[in-house]
């Protein structure tokens, strides 16, 4: 399985953007995914993640209202949908899977698609 993560870019605060993770040679409705970035200098850091079955999301309490993780199992793709972006939402974001859940732990995921550069300027 591959992990695809595409739709980076630079923005400024306030502002909107979508990231997607298209999964290639599995399914994902077999897959829990998570989603983490890390900013220069610091360590990874959880975002989100979903399940592989009910859709159920857990975010990190610095994203928790702004950003929004969801599946299209049809397209093989998870999104991490990110609103009122500011300065240190600055970072890599990647996206990981699992066979079982999601996990805050990065070391938990076996699968991990390379990271898309998010810059959000004051």
């Amino acid at each position: 399985v591959q992990l695809q993560a595409s739709g980076g870019g630079l923005v400024q605060a306030g502002d909107s953007l979508r990231l997607s993770c298209e999964v290639s040679g599995a399914a994902l409705s077999d897959y829990a995914m998570g989603w983490f970035r890390q900013a220069a200098g610091k360590e990874r850091e959880f975002v989100g993640g979903i399940d592989k079955t009910y859709g159920v999301t857990s975010y990190s309490d610095s994203v928790k209202g702004r950003f929004t993780i969801y599946r299209d199992n049809d397209k093989n793709t998870a999104y991490l949908e990110m609103n009122s972006l500011t300065p240190e939402d600055t970072g890599v974001y990647s996206c990981a899977a699992s066979r079982l859940t999601y996990y805050s732990d990065y070391a938990l995921y076996s699968v991990w698609g390379q990271g898309t550069l998010v810059t959000v300027s004051s």
